[in-house]
C-alpha cells in the first residue's frame, strides 16, 4: 500500500476493536467478548481503515490479530448483520459484501505480516479472518467453522473459495465449505489450517512471541516474501521466476543485505533495519 496520504489525519480511537503498539508490533484485539466478538458493520469498517493507516504508516512490522473473553469472532452478528441486510437494496449489498472482502485483501496486503492468536470459535467471518493471517495459532479450545452454507449462502465469502484450497487443498476446503461442520484444533493442525498448536491459554503469548520474532527480523524481506506468495499464486513459473529475480535485485541494493555480511564477517548479530 502506498505511504502517501491525502488530507485524513490519523485515527486517534477505534470504535470497534482495541489497538496497542508495542516497539513494531500492533495488537488488534476484538473487543466485544459478550457477542463473543461477533462483527458489525462498523467492526468490519474499522477495520479495513486500520489496516490501511497501519500499512501507510510504515511503523507497524508485524501484527497479532486475536479476540477478548471466550473466542476469537463468532462472525457476524446476527441481528446487527444478517438481520440488518435483509432489509437493504441490492447496491447497498453489494457495497457491504465488498467491503467485508477489503478487509481481506487489506490482510493479505498489508506490508507485515499478520498472526492470528486463536481460541475457542472462529466461526463465519472470524474463521476468514483467520485465514487471511499469514500465521495461525491457535490453542486446544479453538474450532473453526466455515458456516456461509448453513444460513443460505455461498461458502465462497470473503475470498474463503480462493484463500481456503490453497491452505489446506481442494478435498478438505470443499468439505469445509460446503457442509460447515465444526474443525477442531487437532484435525485443523492436521490439514494444515494451523501454523502452531498450543498448550490451552497459550495461544496468545505464543502468537505475540512470534510477532515479536517477525518484528526483529528483516522488514523489507519479510514484506517482499509476503507479496511474492500472494502474487505468485496464479503465475506460471516462468513469471515467478522473473518477479522474483526482480525482487532480489532490488532488495541486494538494500541496507539489511549489507549488514549482514557485515555481521557475519564481524561475527556478530546483524542489525536489522527494515531498509
Amino acid at each position: 500500500m502506498s505511504p502517501f496520504t491525502g488530507s485524513a489525519t490519523r485515527t486517534e480511537r477505534w470504535r470497534h476493536l482495541r489497538l496497542d503498539l508495542d516497539e513494531g508490533v500492533a495488537t488488534v484485539t476484538l473487543a466485544r467478548p459478550a457477542k463473543l466478538n461477533a462483527l458489525t458493520f462498523g467492526a468490519y469498517a474499522d477495520l479495513r481503515d486500520l489496516l490501511a493507516e497501519l500499512s501507510r504508516e510504515r511503523a507497524v512490522r508485524a501484527l497479532v490479530l486475536g479476540g477478548e473473553g471466550r473466542g476469537f469472532c463468532s462472525g457476524g452478528d446476527v441481528d446487527e448483520i444478517i438481520g440488518a441486510t435483509l432489509s437493504l437494496d441490492t447496491a447497498r449489498l453489494l457495497d457491504f459484501n465488498r467491503m467485508t472482502g477489503q478487509v481481506v485483501r487489506a490482510l493479505r496486503e498489508c506490508p507485515f505480516p499478520v498472526v492470528a492468536a486463536l481460541h475457542g470459535v472462529a466461526a463465519g467471518a472470524g474463521a476468514v479472518l483467520a485465514l487471511a493471517a499469514d500465521f495461525r495459532v491457535a490453542d486446544p479450545t479453538t474450532r473453526f467453522a466455515f458456516l456461509f452454507t448453513r444460513v443460505g449462502l455461498s461458502g465462497g465469502d470473503m475470498g474463503a473459495a480462493y484463500l481456503l484450497p490453497r491452505v489446506v487443498g481442494l478435498g478438505h476446503a470443499t468439505r469445509l465449505l460446503m457442509l460447515g461442520e465444526p474443525v477442531l484444533a487437532a484435525e485443523a493442525e492436521r490439514i494444515g489450517l494451523l501454523s502452531e498448536l498450543t498448550e490451552e491459554g497459550a495461544a496468545g503469548t505464543r502468537a505475540a512471541a512470534l510477532a515479536r520474532r517477525l518484528a526483529d527480523g528483516p522488514a523489507l524481506a519479510l514484506a517482499q516474501t509476503k507479496a511474492l506468495l500472494s502474487a505468485e499464486l496464479d503465475m506460471p513459473l516462468a513469471a515467478s521466476i522473473e518477479m522474483d529475480a526482480a525482487t532480489q535485485a532490488l532488495l541486494m541494493h538494500g541496507e539489511d543485505y549489507a549488514e549482514f555480511h557485515a555481521a557475519f564477517t564481524e561475527k556478530r548479530p546483524p542489525k536489522w533495519q527494515g531498509r
